[in-house]
């Protein structure tokens, strides 16, 4: 049976850095605050002259396909997590096709939130081992600055998302390479953690009303409590999950690389691994939640500092909207 490889990483993120100091002159908040509660000391805002989700992701594209040696011709199918596509609909995976000027390859959006880069690369590595796709761009990419409130108000959900976009090239290969994924849901939650407008197709009012009075449902709500008391139960459940799937330990890895939701579940997660700091990669501080682009980001970054090398066993793992969950055990 053929086996998935990812044969390059890449990443961009928005020039504007927005600081906690900068957010705490618009909100009642301070730098100490919010380095206490997320880890975070600055994020990344776009510039909505310039920034979209299509070509934030093109450019991460191409650093991944640089780094892969491949062209963009050989590309041959797309799978584009993101909850903040550039349109209502179409999905921002045929946005990034004609951005890379493909003609006709299928190109599929999974809407997953923070766990959307696993399942997209969970989608992508089936198709590889079938046989049908040999050259797949998968991709996590979000603009999150523009559905904030950035009001007292949203305080608790305004300091910690940010933008930005991650890419990775998969191609099969006959050694191992992604070894096993595991996605799980819990819809019960999803009210915890969701943007309810614009107005879902079961709403008995008007879907696009001419005159919108109340944006509140466009903001981000999340019961942050209760958010981050599954997330650290899941985190450890679905990455012991991998392990056990392949007959592995928590000493046998040589990277984990969490969604970067908060520094102090990451620094949960790795104090019940016992793992040495350099053994977890976290890049939270420089760029907040960046929700379907988090992992792929830091595997990037991760990649282009050296911590991750061939042969290497990396472990992926995320918890979010949905509520949704995954991970991915990977030799590199």
């Amino acid at each position: 049976m053929k086996h998935t490889r990812i044969a390059g990483v890449g990443h961009y993120v928005p020039e504007r850095v927005v600081t906690n100091d900068d957010l705490s002159k618009i909100i009642d908040t301070n730098n100490e605050w919010i380095v206490e509660r997320t880890g975070i000391h600055e994020r990344r805002f776009i510039d909505p002259e310039k920034d979209t989700v299509a070509n934030m992701a093109a450019k991460a594209s191409r650093m991944a396909m640089e780094r892969a040696g491949v062209d963009v011709k050989d590309i041959d199918f797309i799978v584009f997590a993101t909850i903040t596509s550039d349109y209502y609909f179409p999905g921002s995976g045929v946005l990034l096709q004609r951005e890379l000027g493909l003609e006709s390859i299928p190109a599929m959006d999974i809407k997953n939130a923070c766990s959307g880069f696993i399942y997209a690369l969970s989608t992508a590595d089936q198709f590889i081992k079938t046989g049908m796709y040999k050259n797949v761009l998968v991709i996590g990419a979000e603009i999150q600055s523009s559905a904030l409130d950035l009001t007292d108000k949203g305080r608790g959900t305004a300091v910690i998302f940010g933008d930005g976009a991650g890419a990775a090239v998969l191609q099969p290969r006959e050694s191992e390479g992604i070894l096993s994924t595991h996605l799980h849901s819990d819809g019960r939650f999803a009210e915890e953690l969701y943007v309810k407008d614009p107005g879902g197709s079961r709403s008995n009012e008007e879907r696009q009303p001419d005159q919108i009075l109340d944006t509140s449902g466009f903001k981000v709500h999340m019961n942050g409590n209760l958010v981050f008391k599954h997330a650290v139960v899941r985190f450890m459940e679905v990455i012991q999950e991998a392990l056990d799937a392949n007959n592995m330990k928590k000493e046998d890895i040589d990277l984990l690389v969490p969604h970067q939701a908060n520094l102090r579940i990451s620094n949960y997660i790795q104090q019940k691994l016992e793992l040495a700091d350099d053994k977890v990669y976290n890049n939270i501080m420089r760029y907040g939640n960046t929700t379907a682009g988090s992992i792929p980001i830091a595997l990037s970054e991760a990649w282009a500092e050296g911590k991750i090398k061939d042969g290497d066993l990396v472990c992926l793992a995320a918890f979010g909207s949905g509520f949704t969950w995954a991970s991915a055990l990977i030799r590199w």
